[in-house]
């Protein structure tokens, strides 16, 4: 019995070793095909004048930044699907229905945030796609996703099985979907506001959403997440201060998207508001400076997004990025835990 429970054991902790040297891998690749594609893709976009474009309205110290090639999103996006093709031709990962969605919501919200970095170029100005427009691009894509989702027998409950709960929510589930992806994509966008710091978070978090993925049993998910993390560790290179390239709406909106995604297809919706944290904290600061405003005519913070509130105290950029990345770090970790046992 004993050695029968030693045998079953170390074959665990074989399969363990082989899932985490394959993994390492997987990111090692990712990592490396974004690397060599941004040598070739920031001088094309340098080449094209695909330039940021700052707020007139923004912290001074950003004025520097006009100019800088943004839309960079591209590299990681590209890298992404040059890694995840090599595996399904390869067979390394299940091209489940559950993966069509994740890439539906990724290429798709890829898309939408091109479109409206394409418009912001062409006039000039931070005026790309109006919010109607935004919202009903991402509508189409919502219901795609809740199709394909419902078809596949998803489950349309909000669960947190060890706090017992289990709210049934139908066709509302729907509504609440499209509510996750908007949220979790806006706030992305929101925090893409200082060299490296939405990508290093959203790196953290999808290192956390790969090893949930794993031990939930959504193994493509799993995998698919951890190339993703790859990608945007080697835009990193690229993207920490002082930045060569930004990844404009079309990375932002493409990472906080698929964030979404993953948290509902692994029934980890509230996990992702810790994960997220930073995020949402972002995201909150916007919506507390627009109602204290309106109730007390004057300002709660200095500039929001919140980390240009930090600039505006007089921080350096790089000390907020850091600051913000450990405060995530930990989150994170804390995420990982409610993920996996709650």
């Amino acid at each position: 019995m004993g050695a029968n429970c030693t045998l079953k054991d170390n074959e665990e902790f074989l399969k363990g070793e082989i899932i985490l040297y394959f993994q390492t891998r997987i990111l090692f690749v990712s990592f490396l095909a974004t690397v060599i594609i941004s040598i070739f893709v920031i001088p094309i976009l340098k080449k094209l004048k695909v330039g940021q474009i700052e707020r007139d309205d923004g912290p001074e110290s950003h004025l520097k930044k006009q100019g800088t090639p943004t839309m960079g999103g591209l590299i990681f996006i590209i890298a992404t699907f040059i890694t995840t093709f090599i595996l399904l031709v390869t067979n390394k990962i299940e091209f489940t229905n559950n993966l069509r969605i994740i890439l539906l919501v990724f290429f798709g919200y890829a898309f939408i945030g091109f479109l409206d970095d394409y418009l912001s170029l062409k006039h000039h100005a931070n005026e790309g796609l109006t919010a109607f427009q935004k919202l009903f691009l991402q509508l189409i894509i919502a219901v795609g996703f809740f199709y394909m989702y419902i078809s596949n027998g998803g489950q349309t409950a909000l669960i947190v099985s060890t706090l017992g709960i289990h709210i049934e929510m139908g066709w509302l589930y729907g509504i609440f979907l499209l509510f996750v992806l908007v949220g979790s994509s806006n706030a992305v966008n929101l925090t893409d506001g200082l060299d490296g710091l939405a990508g290093g978070l959203s790196a953290i978090a999808f290192i956390a959403f790969s090893l949930i993925s794993l031990v939930v049993g959504y193994e493509e998910i799993g995998i698919f997440t951890f190339v993703l993390t790859g990608a945007v560790m080697g835009f990193l290179i690229y993207n920490t201060y002082p930045a060569k390239v930004f990844m404009g709406d079309t990375g932002s909106l493409a990472l906080g998207a698929v964030m979404g995604a993953v948290a509902i297809i692994t029934h980890r919706e509230v996990t992702l508001l810790v994960v997220a944290s930073v995020f949402v904290i972002e995201t909150l600061s916007v919506i507390l400076q627009v109602i204290w405003v309106r109730l007390f005519h004057k300002k709660l913070f200095l500039m929001t997004p919140l980390h240009h509130h930090f600039e505006k105290l007089g921080w350096k950029e790089s000390d907020i990025v850091k600051l913000f990345w450990v405060v995530g770090l930990i989150l994170t970790m804390a995420g990982i835990f409610f993920g996996v046992w709650l």
